[in-house]
């Protein structure tokens, strides 16, 4: 374990690992967040950043993340806000164009992301090369965690039907715990017209059309410690629309 540490920090120094982090009424998550990514990747030694993108939260989210920035270090917390929210599309875009990492993350920042999985995504994007790494929690040991039954059916009847009109060639569509070549992301995000809870399968579907490899790692999903989840039934509307929208022009 010793020498792959010190491989990460000797031989392959020049990547660098952006997180982008949209948050909207996460100021109880985002300082548990920020320290776990800092203590994994503090223990890999990969250089990285995190971009946090807040919405003009009214809970005082940017409030928080402006003392966390005090804490780590402005190098390591770069805030981006926006006036308003915008869709997690855009804040993607916005992030992107503020990251320096050669490598983008992108994850929740609600916990139900651990930065645990962040060291397996990096070793697999090595290990076969791939465009991007997508989180599943459909295969291996993957799993969800602390959600009820009509959470557990909405998802997995998302990409049971997403499977059987796109086949798109991956196990979990509606997931956006994901690692991206940066280049690849900036091209994906240009193609997507997606917003909302489709913009995730979207952007595995584009990647398949555009010719990326996609690989995935296994995860544990665990359903957010605080606040409300923001799924709701006009998102479950909209995905339906976009997954006939993909559909019919894909």
């Amino acid at each position: 374990m010793a020498s792959r540490r010190s491989n990460a920090k000797t031989g392959e120094h020049s990547d660098k690992y952006s997180v982008l982090l949209p948050t909207y009424n996460e100021r109880e998550n985002l300082p548990l967040i920020v320290w776990l990514l800092a203590k994994y990747f503090g223990e890999s030694g990969y250089n990285y950043e995190i971009i946090v993108i807040d919405d003009g939260s009214p809970d005082g989210t940017l409030q928080i993340a402006e003392q966390l920035q005090k804490i780590y270090g402005a190098d390591k917390i770069l805030l981006r806000p926006r006036a308003k929210k915008l869709g997690l599309g855009t804040a993607y875009i916005h992030g992107i164009k503020h990251a320096s990492g050669n490598f983008v993350i992108i994850m929740d920042a609600d916990l139900s992301h651990h930065p645990k999985f962040i060291a397996q995504f990096i070793e697999k994007q090595k290990e076969g090369g791939y465009d991007l790494v997508s989180g599943t929690r459909y295969r291996g040991d993957g799993g969800v965690y602390g959600w009820d039954l009509r959470r557990k059916l909405i998802s997995r009847g998302a990409n049971f039907v997403t499977q059987v009109l796109l086949r798109p060639g991956a196990s979990d569509l509606t997931g956006s715990f994901r690692l991206y070549k940066k280049e690849v992301l900036e091209k994906l995000v240009e193609q997507c017209v997606s917003k909302g809870y489709v913009f995730q399968m979207e952007m595995i579907v584009r990647a398949r059309q555009l010719g990326y490899t996609v690989g995935e790692v296994p995860i544990s999903f665990v359903d957010r410690v605080y606040g409300e989840s923001k799924l709701g039934g006009n998102e479950i509307v909209s995905f339906l629309k976009g997954l006939l929208t993909l559909f019919a022009t894909t």
